[in-house]
């Protein structure tokens, strides 16, 4: 009796012992190391950088930004209308042109439009438009047949402008005229308005000062960004 006793409480042991393995068993899951596993993917991609909006999206008529009433001031004898120089892509592009000769005093005025796009990887409509008026500006320096090249900062027309006056000559068949020129170059937004104007005296009549070409440029350049919408 004494041995069968003792085998009996060895197996009453063992068998509680499978349910706390069991337990066991559960709680410690696969018993591999969840440290190891991969974490779920994590998407890295996002969507394309887009440009920086701009403030115009065309642009007027070039011959359609000056006043009759501007351009019979500023070129005497002029035709209203102008001459439309063209463009392929009318909304990033325009030029004007009036001329007119009163007596023996001609005058030429240029009213040209260029509007920029934004562009992630060139910078924005606003950024490349001031490095194109950058440009405009120091052109004029650059080339060696201006001569007393001096510009200025222009308040008062657009976001920034520059007003640059110069001097030149020109071989008229035989003959050399002296020319006075006005360069305005301004920027509103995306958009550089660009203004040339100038003027010569025919036929031993006198040089136009410098002073009322400055003025008939200026007040051109003025006009013309206010009509950019």
């Amino acid at each position: 009796m004494h041995h069968n006793a003792k085998r009996t409480a060895v197996r009453t042991l063992a068998c509680a012992a499978v349910p706390m393995l069991l337990v066991a068993g559960c709680s410690g899951g696969s018993g591999e190391d969840d440290s190891a596993k991969p974490s779920p993917s994590v998407s890295t991609s996002s969507a394309p950088p887009s440009p920086a909006p701009v403030k115009f999206t065309t642009l007027p008529d070039p011959c359609k930004t000056l006043s009759k009433k501007t351009i019979g001031d500023v070129v005497p004898e002029a035709k209203e209308a102008g001459k439309n120089l063209g463009s392929k892509d009318a909304d990033g592009y325009g030029t004007c042109l009036w001329s007119g000769l009163d007596g023996y005093q001609y005058r030429t005025l240029t009213v040209s439009l260029k509007r920029f796009d934004s562009d992630v990887t060139l910078g924005s409509g606003d950024e490349r438009a001031a490095e194109y008026a950058g440009q405009q500006v120091a052109a004029v320096s650059k080339d060696e047949a201006n001569e007393k090249v001096k510009d200025a900062p222009l308040d008062g027309v657009g976001d920034q402008a520059t007003s640059i006056s110069f001097e030149t000559e020109k071989k008229s068949g035989k003959k050399t005229e002296d020319y006075r020129k006005q360069r305005v170059v301004a920027v509103t937004g995306n958009v550089v308005v660009t203004v040339d104007y100038e003027g010569a005296g025919f036929e031993s009549d006198k040089t136009p000062k410098a002073e009322d070409i400055r003025k008939g440029a200026e007040k051109a350049a003025k006009e013309a960004v206010e009509a950019i919408k």
